[in-house]
């Protein structure tokens, strides 16, 4: 059996092997794409282009701009005398924001009534235009507070300031919040579902393209033994990606491991094991390579978006919900956020973990008896 087995996988390995470009796709593509996606991938907004239009020039209304600047978050690029002015610059996108100071702020501010601040963001992206209006909304409640208490010091004549009640925040696993802590695991789980799927897919549909599988089937080798000997070498290569990939984000993005290596390399395997079930059972379902790798991709951009990845599951529809059940990539994706960014051990990931296990043997036994209907 282990003979045969060994055979098996030393074919498979020198078969993968033997093409300079598929070790590119292999081992260099991956690389790349996580490089560039976890760059272009932030969640983190910042350097917002503004049109500042201050018609009241004074004191109070440059303390205003000097606020929104200071954080880091807006960056002044035009400043104008009027709205129309600075439309246009909206329209072609040359600025994210327009703050509008009226004529009379400082006058309002001072004498006790309304002062107004108008912000006009571009709401095409809903998401950045949201992040935007609560950065602007935490400027100026700052502001407002920092007046209020000086006028309550003013009119007490110095006395001590009244009893106030202050938030202390801490936010765990992720004290900077920084959104490249959150998404390079996840990329590194899309990259591996990406080259165990789109590789393995083509394992068995190869054969039968190229002759070999009637030479499979009069051999002694048996079903079981075949199937493992396809699986194991894609798993060795996910294991192997998965390395460099951890080295390339912990050398460029500073993402390290806070929980069990060992735990995560072993949970790992259960879930390459996983995809490489579905892509075996898409190989012998399919006739032609062409048809096996559009059958992947086709299962790929479903599975991405199932998983968590982009979209928290629990704002989903409820039937969707249900559906990401079927995911692999859905309880992945809490493994290695878990153990990457968490440090959490096996308790907290029992129920990821046995979802995952049993998706894993699902998929592995109904490919395994495809094959069986195949050799018949």
């Amino acid at each position: 059996m282990f003979e045969r087995i060994r055979r098996m996988f030393i074919k498979e390995f020198l078969q993968m092997f033997r093409d300079p470009r598929m070790r590119i796709v292999i081992f260099g593509v991956p690389l790349i794409q996580l490089v560039i996606m976890a760059f272009a991938m932030t969640m983190d907004v910042t350097d917002i282009k503004t049109a500042v239009i201050d018609q009241d020039n004074t004191v109070a209304s440059r303390e205003v701009t000097r606020r929104f600047t200071a954080g880091g978050y807006f960056e002044v690029v035009e400043y104008a005398d009027s709205l129309s002015d600075v439309t246009g610059l909206l329209d072609t996108g040359s600025v994210q924001a327009l703050i509008r100071i009226p004529s009379g702020f400082e006058k309002d501010l001072r004498g006790g009534g309304t002062a107004r601040v108008q912000l006009i963001a571009d709401g095409t992206d809903s998401n950045t235009t949201s992040i935007v209006m609560g950065y602007a909304s935490q400027i100026m409640t700052l502001y407002r507070a920092e007046i209020l208490k000086e006028r309550i010091k003013s009119i007490a004549g110095g006395a001590a300031s009244p009893p106030q009640i202050e938030i202390e925040t801490r936010a765990w696993f992720n004290k900077n919040l920084e959104s490249r802590y959150y998404y390079v695991p996840g990329l590194i789980a899309i990259m591996l579902i990406l080259v165990s799927m789109m590789v393995a897919s083509i394992a068995i549909v190869r054969e039968k393209e190229g002759g070999t599988i009637e030479q499979v089937m009069v051999t002694p080798i048996r079903k079981v033994e075949f199937i493992l000997g396809k699986t194991v070498p894609y798993l060795i290569t996910g294991y192997i990606v998965m390395t460099m990939m951890f080295i390339i984000a912990m050398i460029i993005f500073g993402v390290r491991i806070q929980g069990s290596i060992v735990l995560l390399y072993f949970l790992t395997g259960i879930y390459l094991a996983g995809n490489l079930g579905l892509a075996l059972l898409i190989s012998v379902s399919a006739h032609t390579q062409q048809q096996a790798l559009l059958t992947a991709f086709f299962i790929l951009m479903p599975a991405v978006l199932l998983s968590g990845f982009i979209f928290p599951i629990d704002n989903m529809p409820v039937p969707v919900q249900y559906a990401t059940y079927l995911n692999p990539m859905r309880w992945y994706m809490e493994i290695i956020r878990g153990v990457v960014m968490k440090g959490v051990g096996i308790v907290a990931l029992t129920k990821a973990i046995i979802a995952q296990a049993i998706l894993a043997a699902l998929f592995l036994m109904v490919a395994t008896k495809r094959f069986k209907k195949t050799l018949e």
